[in-house]
């Protein structure tokens, strides 16, 4: 079972966004996927309460629950996990960092946004976990803030997925009616971002283990 923590120390970057829309992704490709939520706030659970669909599992847990949590979502057939964090909160990165085979990184091409990622990657590096990339998320359709982001990133050694997630609409529906955007709009941009960002996830997931990626697009999505 691969488990992949969301992790960043501000606020608003997105996490529960990608969180969800990995889960949903993976679901879609015929993966059994899990979200576990160690977020206070409970977006991701309260996203689940609204949701007509039991899958994926959405649980709310605490950073010292979490093993067992990831034993249990084992022992139930998941082949994959997402755990959602919450900005400023040490005790639950560092588990989350510590159980993960990959952590990733939302940000935003913002100044604020970037000026936390050094505070982030410390935090993440105290785990001893290495295997990490940022997703840009929130990138305007033109400007040069997203070359910008991307090597203020790599410059940290800090691997960039060459999708993003612009700004759409479509998260921010489907969220209020318990979906995901590929759900919402199976053919927007918002799904292709989505399913291209699953992509490069998988494959990234997969070179760990030896193997090609098993990634394919969810039906109705644009590639």
């Amino acid at each position: 079972m691969d488990v992949v923590a969301v992790l960043s120390q501000k606020g608003g970057a997105g996490k529960t966004t990608l969180a969800l829309s990995l889960a949903l992704a993976a679901q879609q490709a015929g993966k059994v996927a899990a979200l576990v939520d160690l977020d206070p706030q409970a977006t991701a659970t309260n996203w689940a309460d609204r949701r007509q669909n039991e899958a994926p599992v959405v649980v709310s847990a605490q950073p010292a629950r979490l093993a067992h949590v990831l034993k249990s979502a084992e022992d139930s057939g998941a082949q994959l996990v997402i755990i959602d964090t919450p900005p400023r909160s040490e005790a639950s990165a560092m588990a989350a960092a510590k159980a993960a085979t990959l952590i990733l990184i939302p940000c935003r091409p913002a100044v604020f946004d970037l000026d936390t990622i050094p505070t982030t990657l410390e935090l993440i590096r105290l785990s001893g976990n290495a295997r990490i990339a940022a997703i840009l998320n929130g990138v305007a359709p033109t400007g040069a803030e997203r070359d910008q982001a991307r090597q203020f990133l790599e410059g940290l050694d800090v691997a960039v997925c060459p999708e993003a997630f612009g700004y759409r609409k479509a998260f921010s529906h489907a969220a209020a009616v318990g979906q995901g955007a590929q759900e919402y709009d199976p053919t927007g941009k918002a799904a292709e971002e989505i399913n291209r960002v699953y992509e490069f996830v998988d494959k990234l997931l997969n070179s760990y283990h030896g193997v090609e990626s098993t990634a394919r697009a969810p039906q109705g999505a644009r590639t």
